[in-house]
């Protein structure tokens, strides 16, 4: 083989050596250029996992807090709702061991507090236990002795283990109350502090929420409102106690005094009574003596010594009515007077008395008027004795009533319960207010000019409210001085009406 054709096959030979090592370079660099995107599409699989591990992290994470957030809203809300029970329940409560025993440990339980005590003071100013959950006895015994000298129980302020209390009030509550997860609210009034709610957990429970804070905090606030209205009506029910004691006393009292004044007034009446018979003996004989002096049947009698007898007489006159109206006033006070009822027409009765006394009124230049409805027919009285009552009025009016003026007799509608009220009034002088009380009042005469200058008993007023009274009515004045005066009496319009009305309805009327 020649040397060329060595060549030639060497030439060929590195040929294909330089082919195959060119296209093992390119293979190389390819599988170079994609195991790089390889990588870079796995850093970003890798990121993309990471991420998505992230989010799920967040939204377990997000889930439990939600779940957790729930559960303490739920658990808030039934809290809230133990809460309005029981404080609707203690603020019906009347007295303050009411207010505890309807204030359940269930309440707190279900909070999740495992060591209560609710301590206030009573009105001795001592501390008294009210609720406990958890503390023995001889714990107690040492935690209210202890307690009752600490400055913060007295300082009306709240106190929570969630917040920054100084040191030394901290340490000092949860050596106490052997509790370091606590809530400690005064049970305030307006007077001040009046003890303490505690509700507390050791360290292995659970922790002390903010709602656990505001729920404690109103809970104390609502039993210091309730011990505060407690008291507040122990206080009234007892005054009302004291109240209706004395006044079962003064009634006693008041029911003696009226019987023995009902004894005088009877005693005052029977000697009345008695009196009044023993004088009418010697006044008729008075009476007889002078009328025969004076008609000269023992012998002609000087005109002066007549005119004295004369005197006499008409003061003897006067003296029988004085004793004649005594008389009618016992009986009719005692219930010994006679009454005999009928029906007798208004209008009759009332011309009668107006022309009995026309001449008096006429001669003083004084106008009488008449004004009864057509409406208004009968009454149903003792004749005799209720033209007495006008008589009294119309005389008074007539006495007290100046010249140009006038007196008015007048009768109103008919009553519900059957009865008229009949008016006598007057444009005279008037009575003043402070004598108005003691108008009615035996022998009392208004102190004026009028009075001084004419004689009169005092009787006739209490004669004619008594008659009134008989007829199961009533009578009372208006007056203004200067002005004038008007009397008011009701009478029955039938015996119905009579009969279904007692004085002392009346007289309460």
């Amino acid at each position: 083989m020649d040397s060329n054709t060595l060549l030639l096959i060497l030439g060929s030979l590195l040929f294909v050596v330089i082919c195959a090592l060119v296209y093992f370079i390119y293979s190389v660099a390819t599988k170079e250029d994609s195991l790089k995107a390889l990588t870079e599409e796995n850093k970003k699989i890798v990121r993309s996992f990471n991420d998505l591990d992230e989010q799920a992290r967040l939204i377990v994470r997000t889930d439990l807090e939600l779940t957790k957030a729930r559960e303490e809203m739920d658990k808030r809300l039934n809290s809230l709702n133990a809460l309005q029970r029981t404080s609707r329940q203690i603020s019906q409560a009347l007295s303050e061991a009411e207010i505890f025993q309807r204030l359940s440990t269930g309440l707190f339980e279900d909070l999740g507090f495992l060591r209560v005590l609710i301590v206030t003071r009573g009105e001795d100013q001592q501390l008294k236990i009210r609720l406990n959950l958890s503390y023995k006895q001889q714990r107690l015994d040492i935690l209210i002795k202890d307690v009752d000298t600490e400055d913060f129980i007295r300082s009306q302020t709240h106190f929570y283990s969630s917040n920054n209390s100084p040191t030394k009030i901290r340490e000092r509550i949860i050596q106490l109350f052997e509790a370091e997860y606590y809530i400690l609210a005064p049970v305030l009034t307006q007077n001040g502090s009046l003890g303490f709610v505690f509700v507390g957990n050791r360290y292995n429970a659970s922790m002390v929420t903010q709602g656990d804070e505001e729920l404690i905090s109103i809970l104390a606030g609502q039993i210091g409102q309730s011990i505060e209205n407690a008291r507040l009506f122990e206080k009234i029910f007892r005054s009302s106690q004291e109240l209706e004691l004395k006044v079962s006393e003064r009634t006693k009292q008041l029911a003696a005094a009226l019987e023995q004044v009902n004894q005088v007034s009877k005693k005052k009446s029977e000697f009345i009574s008695a009196v009044s018979h023993e004088l009418r003996t010697p006044l008729t004989s008075i009476k007889g003596y002078a009328a025969i002096l004076i008609a000269g049947k023992i012998g002609e009698l000087p005109v002066a010594v007549k005119e004295r007898l004369a005197k006499i007489n008409t003061h003897s006159d006067n003296l029988v009515g004085l004793i004649n109206n005594l008389l009618d006033i016992a009986r009719i006070e005692s219930g010994r007077h006679e009454m005999k009822f009928g029906l007798y027409k208004v209008k009759t009765v009332v011309e009668n008395v107006a022309d009995l006394l026309t001449p008096q009124v006429t001669a003083k230049g004084v106008k009488l008027q008449i004004n009864v409805p057509e409406n208004i027919d009968e009454v149903y009285i003792d004749l005799s004795q209720a033209e007495r009552v006008f008589i009294n009025l119309l005389s008074n009016a007539t006495k007290f009533t100046p010249a140009q003026g006038t007196i008015t007799i007048a009768a109103a509608p008919v009553l519900e319960n059957g009865f008229v009220t009949f008016s006598v009034s007057d444009t005279g002088i008037g009575i003043p207010e402070d004598d108005l009380k003691k108008l009615f009042s035996e022998f009392f005469r208004v102190d004026n000019e009028i009075n001084q200058n004419v004689k009169g008993t005092g009787l006739g007023l209490v004669l004619a409210k008594n008659i009134t009274q008989a007829h199961h009515g009533k009578m009372w004045v208006e007056s203004k001085v200067g002005v004038g005066t008007s009397f008011f009496f009701t009478l029955p319009v039938s015996a119905e009406a009579f009969g279904s009305t007692t004085i002392e309805k009346i007289n309460a009327s």
